[in-house]
């Protein structure tokens, strides 16, 4: 009668559960890791209610999950004009790290710029007069909102430095200049489920596409704003919007 040795039925046993491992790693498919793994948490079963920031202004809660698209109703001609300007040039969160002083910071870059004639801003640039948005794609709603923040003009570089206030109270921005601002997203602002970290994540996060990615809307408010499209359109002074908005993703329409 045939019999197998010790190691025979050692080096079957091996090759059975290699085989079975096999089998079971090409039928269920690996978990997802890291920025792979983020999923947009549940929309809030009743409207949130809003709520003061420490800093000032005002976290829209209410809007979380909502979605009424990026771009707001219009507040009067001349929102999609080019002059003045507002433009964005960059988003994100940043840890500076133990070895760094400060905290996490989620910041959106922008500039404001003017073509036919001077601009002129208050300090602070739109006191407590600006607006924040976060969409997620595909109908995911609002991941954060923020109302009543104020922008800060910074100098060109990394990291950014607040330009000090001239003299006059005001800043110019000349015809083919910009001026660079920056606008923090306050931690508070983000929806239940969202960090400073994963508030501007695609999904999924390794797409090449843009549609999978949050859209960002940031507006910001000022007399001068309305006064300036008077000015170059030479529209009834009142008609004008004082809103300057600034989009980063939205299907091409007719000019409003």
């Amino acid at each position: 009668m045939f019999r197998l040795s010790p190691r025979s039925w050692l080096i079957l046993a091996v090759t059975v559960v290699a085989f079975l491992a096999l089998v079971a790693l090409l039928s269920f498919p690996a978990a997802p890791s890291g920025d792979s793994a983020f999923a947009p948490p549940p929309r809030p079963a009743t409207p949130l209610p809003d709520a003061p920031l420490p800093g000032g202004g005002t976290a829209r809660l209410s809007k979380c999950g909502v979605d009424d698209g990026p771009r707001p109703a219009a507040l009067g001609e001349g929102e999609r004009g080019l002059d003045p300007r507002l433009v964005l040039r960059g988003w994100g969160a940043y840890d500076p790290g133990s070895k760094a002083p400060g905290r996490p910071r989620f910041t959106v870059h922008a500039t404001v710029g003017a073509e036919d004639r001077a601009l002129l801003l208050d300090a602070p640039v739109a006191q407590g007069r600006v607006t924040l948005d976060i969409h997620g794609p595909h109908g995911e709603g609002r991941r954060a909102s923020a109302r009543g923040l104020t922008a800060t003009v910074v100098h060109d570089g990394h990291p950014a430095e607040p330009v000090k206030t001239p003299a006059s109270g005001s800043f110019r921005v000349d015809p083919g200049e910009e001026l660079r601002l920056e606008v923090e997203l306050p931690a508070d602002a983000l929806c239940p489920g969202y960090a400073l970290f994963d508030v501007g994540r695609c999904f999924p996060a390794d797409t090449n596409d843009a549609a999978n990615c949050p859209v960002v809307t940031l507006t910001l408010s000022d007399p001068a704003i309305r006064a300036h499209r008077a000015a170059v359109t030479g529209r009834n002074p009142a008609t004008p919007s004082d809103r300057l908005v600034a989009v980063s993703l939205e299907p091409e329409i007719s000019r409003a």
